[in-house]
Protein backbone atom coordinates (compact mmCIF):
# COMPACT_ATOMS: atom_id res chain seq x y z
CA UNK A 1 0.00 0.00 0.00
CA UNK A 2 0.90 2.95 -1.16
CA UNK A 3 1.81 6.12 1.66
CA UNK A 4 0.01 9.39 0.50
CA UNK A 5 1.08 12.93 1.49
CA UNK A 6 -1.06 14.43 4.33
CA UNK A 7 -1.45 18.52 4.18
CA UNK A 8 -2.78 19.92 6.68
CA UNK A 9 -5.14 17.12 8.22
CA UNK A 10 -6.57 16.78 4.75
CA UNK A 11 -5.58 13.15 3.13
CA UNK A 12 -4.66 13.72 -0.55
CA UNK A 13 -4.05 11.61 -3.42
CA UNK A 14 -0.76 12.30 -5.51
CA UNK A 15 -2.64 13.14 -8.72
CA UNK A 16 -4.36 15.94 -6.87
CA UNK A 17 -1.50 17.43 -5.59
CA UNK A 18 0.32 16.74 -8.64
CA UNK A 19 -3.02 19.14 -10.13
CA UNK A 20 -2.57 21.86 -7.12
CA UNK A 21 0.59 22.46 -7.99
CA UNK A 22 0.06 22.90 -11.62
CA UNK A 23 -2.33 25.54 -10.75
CA UNK A 24 -0.11 27.33 -8.31
CA UNK A 25 1.36 30.07 -10.35
CA UNK A 26 5.62 29.94 -10.12
CA UNK A 27 6.93 33.07 -8.08
CA UNK A 28 8.88 35.71 -10.86
CA UNK A 29 12.74 36.71 -10.39
CA UNK A 30 13.82 40.18 -10.95
CA UNK A 31 15.35 40.36 -14.28
CA UNK A 32 18.41 41.06 -14.91
CA UNK A 33 20.26 44.23 -15.86
CA UNK A 34 21.30 44.33 -19.18
CA UNK A 35 24.18 46.53 -20.10
CA UNK A 36 24.24 48.31 -23.33
CA UNK A 37 26.81 46.66 -25.49
CA UNK A 38 29.81 48.13 -26.08
CA UNK A 39 31.04 48.77 -29.80
CA UNK A 40 34.40 47.09 -30.34
CA UNK A 41 37.30 49.35 -30.67
CA UNK A 42 35.65 52.16 -28.72
CA UNK A 43 35.86 53.02 -25.21
CA UNK A 44 33.19 55.47 -24.05
CA UNK A 45 35.44 58.19 -22.04
CA UNK A 46 34.34 59.13 -18.10
CA UNK A 47 32.71 62.30 -17.22
CA UNK A 48 36.24 63.52 -16.10
CA UNK A 49 38.01 62.46 -19.00
CA UNK A 50 35.34 64.28 -21.06
CA UNK A 51 36.06 67.31 -19.12
CA UNK A 52 39.62 66.85 -20.10
CA UNK A 53 39.19 66.65 -23.38
CA UNK A 54 36.79 69.61 -23.95
CA UNK A 55 39.45 71.26 -22.33
CA UNK A 56 41.94 70.69 -24.47
CA UNK A 57 39.75 71.42 -27.33
CA UNK A 58 39.02 74.87 -26.03
CA UNK A 59 43.25 75.37 -25.37
CA UNK A 60 43.74 74.37 -29.03
CA UNK A 61 44.18 77.22 -30.79
CA UNK A 62 45.57 79.23 -27.70
CA UNK A 63 48.20 75.98 -28.19
CA UNK A 64 48.40 76.67 -31.68
CA UNK A 65 48.73 81.03 -31.61
CA UNK A 66 51.33 80.26 -29.21
CA UNK A 67 53.42 77.50 -31.39
CA UNK A 68 53.39 79.46 -34.10
CA UNK A 69 54.30 82.54 -31.85
CA UNK A 70 57.38 80.67 -30.68
CA UNK A 71 58.73 79.26 -33.68
CA UNK A 72 58.74 82.77 -35.30
CA UNK A 73 60.65 84.15 -32.51
CA UNK A 74 62.73 81.49 -32.68
CA UNK A 75 63.47 81.56 -36.34
CA UNK A 76 64.25 85.47 -35.25
CA UNK A 77 66.77 84.79 -32.74
CA UNK A 78 68.70 81.47 -35.47
CA UNK A 79 68.80 83.79 -37.83
CA UNK A 80 70.31 87.22 -35.56
CA UNK A 81 72.97 84.34 -33.97
CA UNK A 82 73.95 82.85 -37.79
CA UNK A 83 74.15 85.51 -39.36
CA UNK A 84 77.53 86.94 -38.48
CA UNK A 85 79.23 84.45 -39.36
CA UNK A 86 77.33 83.39 -42.58
CA UNK A 87 78.67 87.29 -43.37
CA UNK A 88 82.22 86.44 -42.11
CA UNK A 89 82.36 83.24 -44.32
CA UNK A 90 80.80 85.36 -47.61
CA UNK A 91 83.92 87.75 -47.10
CA UNK A 92 86.33 85.57 -46.69
CA UNK A 93 85.46 84.66 -50.39
CA UNK A 94 84.66 87.72 -51.59
CA UNK A 95 86.59 90.41 -53.38
CA UNK A 96 87.99 93.23 -52.37
CA UNK A 97 85.74 95.95 -54.38
CA UNK A 98 82.75 94.19 -52.80
CA UNK A 99 84.05 94.11 -49.56
CA UNK A 100 84.97 98.09 -49.30
CA UNK A 101 81.81 98.54 -50.70
CA UNK A 102 79.80 96.82 -48.28
CA UNK A 103 78.04 94.92 -50.83
CA UNK A 104 78.75 91.60 -48.86
CA UNK A 105 76.22 89.89 -46.81
CA UNK A 106 74.40 86.31 -46.66
CA UNK A 107 76.47 85.55 -49.65
CA UNK A 108 80.11 85.68 -51.54
CA UNK A 109 80.57 88.43 -54.31
CA UNK A 110 83.45 88.44 -56.63
CA UNK A 111 84.40 84.90 -55.93
CA UNK A 112 88.33 84.35 -54.76
CA UNK A 113 90.03 82.55 -52.65
CA UNK A 114 93.73 84.40 -53.11
CA UNK A 115 93.81 85.04 -49.15
CA UNK A 116 92.89 81.45 -48.24
CA UNK A 117 96.02 80.00 -49.97
CA UNK A 118 98.62 82.93 -48.72
CA UNK A 119 97.36 81.99 -45.22
CA UNK A 120 97.58 78.17 -45.99
CA UNK A 121 100.96 78.53 -47.11
CA UNK A 122 102.68 80.36 -44.17
CA UNK A 123 104.30 78.30 -42.02
CA UNK A 124 103.84 80.75 -39.16
CA UNK A 125 100.12 80.04 -39.04
CA UNK A 126 100.51 76.40 -38.90
CA UNK A 127 103.23 76.17 -36.29
CA UNK A 128 100.58 78.70 -34.25
CA UNK A 129 97.45 76.60 -35.20
CA UNK A 130 99.33 73.21 -33.50
CA UNK A 131 100.42 75.02 -30.37
CA UNK A 132 96.83 75.81 -29.75
CA UNK A 133 95.57 72.26 -30.52
CA UNK A 134 98.53 71.35 -27.69
CA UNK A 135 97.46 73.87 -25.07
CA UNK A 136 94.21 73.03 -25.44
CA UNK A 137 94.31 69.61 -24.97
CA UNK A 138 96.69 69.77 -21.98
CA UNK A 139 94.61 72.70 -20.42
CA UNK A 140 91.11 70.69 -20.46
CA UNK A 141 93.28 67.40 -19.35
CA UNK A 142 94.35 69.59 -16.41
CA UNK A 143 91.89 71.24 -15.88
CA UNK A 144 89.11 68.21 -16.01
CA UNK A 145 91.46 66.13 -13.31
CA UNK A 146 91.64 69.20 -11.01
CA UNK A 147 87.58 70.17 -11.27
CA UNK A 148 86.35 66.51 -10.57
CA UNK A 149 88.66 65.45 -8.19
CA UNK A 150 87.43 69.17 -6.16
CA UNK A 151 84.01 68.39 -6.73
CA UNK A 152 84.09 64.78 -5.92
CA UNK A 153 85.53 65.62 -2.22
CA UNK A 154 83.51 68.58 -1.35
CA UNK A 155 80.07 66.61 -2.57
CA UNK A 156 80.63 64.87 0.32
CA UNK A 157 78.41 66.10 3.21
CA UNK A 158 80.96 64.20 5.97
CA UNK A 159 84.04 65.61 4.79
CA UNK A 160 85.81 68.08 7.31
CA UNK A 161 86.27 71.76 6.50
CA UNK A 162 84.07 71.36 3.48
CA UNK A 163 82.41 74.53 3.62
CA UNK A 164 85.74 76.24 4.31
CA UNK A 165 86.87 74.97 0.84
CA UNK A 166 83.77 76.14 -0.90
CA UNK A 167 83.78 79.43 0.58
CA UNK A 168 87.33 79.28 -0.74
CA UNK A 169 86.62 78.14 -4.09
CA UNK A 170 83.67 80.47 -4.20
CA UNK A 171 85.68 83.28 -2.90
CA UNK A 172 87.67 83.48 -6.26
CA UNK A 173 84.91 84.12 -8.02
CA UNK A 174 84.61 87.46 -7.40
CA UNK A 175 88.12 88.57 -6.40
CA UNK A 176 91.41 87.68 -7.32
CA UNK A 177 95.24 88.89 -6.63
CA UNK A 178 95.18 91.40 -9.71
CA UNK A 179 97.16 91.27 -13.05
CA UNK A 180 100.42 92.56 -11.41
CA UNK A 181 100.54 90.52 -8.60
CA UNK A 182 99.78 87.84 -11.00
CA UNK A 183 102.18 88.12 -13.39
CA UNK A 184 104.85 88.43 -10.91
CA UNK A 185 104.02 85.45 -9.72
CA UNK A 186 103.77 83.69 -12.77
CA UNK A 187 107.56 85.44 -13.62
CA UNK A 188 108.90 84.37 -10.26
CA UNK A 189 107.94 80.82 -10.84
CA UNK A 190 110.20 80.62 -14.00
CA UNK A 191 107.35 79.50 -15.94
CA UNK A 192 107.05 82.42 -18.57
CA UNK A 193 107.72 81.49 -22.10
CA UNK A 194 106.68 78.03 -21.02
CA UNK A 195 103.66 76.12 -21.67
CA UNK A 196 102.97 76.18 -18.39
CA UNK A 197 102.11 80.17 -18.32
CA UNK A 198 99.42 79.25 -20.44
CA UNK A 199 97.46 76.11 -19.20
CA UNK A 200 97.89 76.14 -15.45
CA UNK A 201 96.97 79.65 -14.14
CA UNK A 202 92.97 79.21 -14.91
CA UNK A 203 93.29 75.62 -14.66
CA UNK A 204 90.11 75.49 -11.99
CA UNK A 205 86.69 77.32 -13.35
CA UNK A 206 84.42 77.70 -10.25
CA UNK A 207 81.37 77.42 -12.27
CA UNK A 208 82.06 74.60 -13.60
CA UNK A 209 83.39 73.20 -10.22
CA UNK A 210 79.86 74.28 -8.44
CA UNK A 211 77.64 72.33 -11.49
CA UNK A 212 80.09 69.06 -10.98
CA UNK A 213 79.40 69.35 -7.01
CA UNK A 214 75.61 69.85 -7.48
CA UNK A 215 75.35 66.69 -10.03
CA UNK A 216 77.45 64.60 -7.64
CA UNK A 217 76.00 65.72 -4.68
CA UNK A 218 72.39 64.57 -6.45
CA UNK A 219 74.33 60.94 -7.03
CA UNK A 220 72.42 57.97 -4.87
CA UNK A 221 74.14 57.42 -1.98
CA UNK A 222 73.03 53.42 -1.88
CA UNK A 223 75.62 53.12 -5.30
CA UNK A 224 78.49 54.00 -3.58
CA UNK A 225 77.98 52.18 -0.51
CA UNK A 226 77.55 49.20 -2.18
CA UNK A 227 80.02 49.54 -4.13
CA UNK A 228 82.32 49.81 -0.39
CA UNK A 229 80.61 47.00 0.67
CA UNK A 230 81.96 45.00 -2.25
CA UNK A 231 85.73 46.36 -1.24
CA UNK A 232 85.71 48.67 -3.90
CA UNK A 233 88.15 51.82 -2.17
CA UNK A 234 87.22 55.58 -2.27
CA UNK A 235 89.05 56.00 -5.49
CA UNK A 236 87.78 52.49 -7.14
CA UNK A 237 84.36 54.00 -5.99
CA UNK A 238 85.16 57.15 -8.37
CA UNK A 239 86.78 55.35 -11.48
CA UNK A 240 84.34 52.38 -11.72
CA UNK A 241 81.47 53.68 -10.45
CA UNK A 242 80.87 57.50 -10.14
CA UNK A 243 82.49 58.47 -13.42
CA UNK A 244 80.82 55.93 -15.42
CA UNK A 245 77.67 57.70 -14.43
CA UNK A 246 78.70 60.95 -15.10
CA UNK A 247 79.43 60.63 -18.94
CA UNK A 248 76.93 63.77 -19.55
CA UNK A 249 78.33 66.13 -16.99
CA UNK A 250 82.02 65.53 -17.72
CA UNK A 251 81.22 65.90 -21.25
CA UNK A 252 79.78 68.99 -20.97
CA UNK A 253 82.64 70.03 -19.01
CA UNK A 254 84.96 69.12 -21.24
CA UNK A 255 83.31 70.93 -23.57
CA UNK A 256 83.02 74.22 -21.71
CA UNK A 257 86.82 73.70 -20.73
CA UNK A 258 88.03 73.16 -24.56
CA UNK A 259 86.06 76.51 -26.16
CA UNK A 260 87.28 78.21 -23.12
CA UNK A 261 91.32 77.56 -23.84
CA UNK A 262 90.93 77.18 -27.61
CA UNK A 263 89.80 81.23 -27.74
CA UNK A 264 92.17 82.22 -24.97
CA UNK A 265 94.44 84.81 -26.15
CA UNK A 266 95.36 87.01 -22.60
CA UNK A 267 97.30 84.45 -21.15
CA UNK A 268 99.85 84.04 -23.76
CA UNK A 269 99.77 87.90 -24.72
CA UNK A 270 100.77 88.42 -21.85
CA UNK A 271 103.46 85.21 -20.61
CA UNK A 272 104.98 84.71 -24.07
CA UNK A 273 107.52 86.71 -25.95
CA UNK A 274 108.48 83.94 -27.97
CA UNK A 275 106.78 83.86 -31.77
CA UNK A 276 107.52 79.98 -31.93
CA UNK A 277 105.07 79.69 -28.95
CA UNK A 278 101.94 81.96 -29.81
CA UNK A 279 98.70 80.33 -30.20
CA UNK A 280 96.39 80.87 -33.38
CA UNK A 281 94.53 83.31 -31.71
CA UNK A 282 97.69 85.88 -31.04
CA UNK A 283 98.26 85.02 -35.00
CA UNK A 284 94.31 86.17 -35.51
CA UNK A 285 95.24 89.38 -32.92
CA UNK A 286 98.04 90.41 -34.90
CA UNK A 287 96.45 90.36 -37.80
CA UNK A 288 93.37 92.67 -36.72
CA UNK A 289 95.78 94.84 -35.29
CA UNK A 290 97.93 95.60 -38.67
CA UNK A 291 96.10 93.75 -41.71
CA UNK A 292 98.25 95.41 -44.48
CA UNK A 293 101.43 94.92 -42.37
CA UNK A 294 100.82 91.28 -41.84
CA UNK A 295 99.71 90.31 -45.46
CA UNK A 296 102.83 92.01 -46.37
CA UNK A 297 104.96 89.87 -44.07
CA UNK A 298 103.28 86.80 -45.18
CA UNK A 299 104.40 86.88 -48.18
CA UNK A 300 101.81 88.97 -49.82
CA UNK A 301 102.68 90.51 -53.84
CA UNK A 302 101.88 93.70 -54.66
CA UNK A 303 98.95 92.77 -57.10
CA UNK A 304 96.55 91.19 -54.22
CA UNK A 305 98.01 93.17 -51.27
CA UNK A 306 94.75 95.28 -50.90
CA UNK A 307 92.63 91.76 -51.52
CA UNK A 308 94.85 90.08 -48.68
CA UNK A 309 94.23 93.11 -46.31
CA UNK A 310 90.11 93.13 -47.08
CA UNK A 311 89.32 89.96 -45.70
CA UNK A 312 92.50 88.09 -44.05
CA UNK A 313 90.16 88.58 -40.89
CA UNK A 314 87.69 86.93 -42.33
CA UNK A 315 89.78 84.13 -43.68
CA UNK A 316 91.69 83.48 -40.36
CA UNK A 317 88.59 83.99 -38.37
CA UNK A 318 86.97 80.66 -40.40
CA UNK A 319 89.83 78.69 -40.12
CA UNK A 320 90.50 79.30 -36.28
CA UNK A 321 86.07 78.28 -36.07
CA UNK A 322 86.57 75.11 -38.56
CA UNK A 323 88.02 73.01 -35.44
CA UNK A 324 85.15 73.43 -32.91
CA UNK A 325 82.43 73.26 -35.08
CA UNK A 326 83.65 69.88 -35.86
CA UNK A 327 83.68 69.16 -32.42
CA UNK A 328 80.43 70.57 -31.23
CA UNK A 329 78.19 68.28 -32.94
CA UNK A 330 79.23 65.13 -30.84
CA UNK A 331 79.01 66.31 -27.66
CA UNK A 332 75.76 68.59 -27.89
CA UNK A 333 73.83 65.59 -26.99
CA UNK A 334 75.01 65.60 -23.45
CA UNK A 335 75.09 69.63 -23.25
CA UNK A 336 71.72 70.00 -21.76
CA UNK A 337 70.92 66.69 -19.79
CA UNK A 338 74.60 67.12 -17.62
CA UNK A 339 74.16 70.98 -16.98
CA UNK A 340 70.11 69.94 -16.03
CA UNK A 341 71.06 67.03 -14.02
CA UNK A 342 73.69 68.53 -11.84
CA UNK A 343 71.30 72.10 -11.22
CA UNK A 344 68.43 69.89 -10.23
CA UNK A 345 67.87 68.67 -6.73
CA UNK A 346 65.30 65.90 -5.40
Amino acid sequence: MVNEPVVKGTTMTSSELKEREAKTPAPKLPAPKRSAPKRPGRKTPSQKEAGVLVKDMKESRGMKAFRVFNLAFLLVVVFLTVYPFLNIIAQSFSSEGFINAGRVNLFPMGFNTETYKLILADSTFWNNYGNTVLYTVVATAISMVLTTSFAYAIAKKDLKGRSVFIGIAVFTMFFNGGLIPNYVLISSLGMRDTLWAVVLPNAISVFNLLIMKSFFENMPRELEEAAAIDGLTQYGVLFKVVLPLSKAIVATMVLFYAVANWNSWFQAFLYLDKPELFPVTIYLRNMIAGASNTASSAGGTVENLGQIAANIQSVTIVLTVIPILCVYPFVQKYFFSGVMLGSVKE
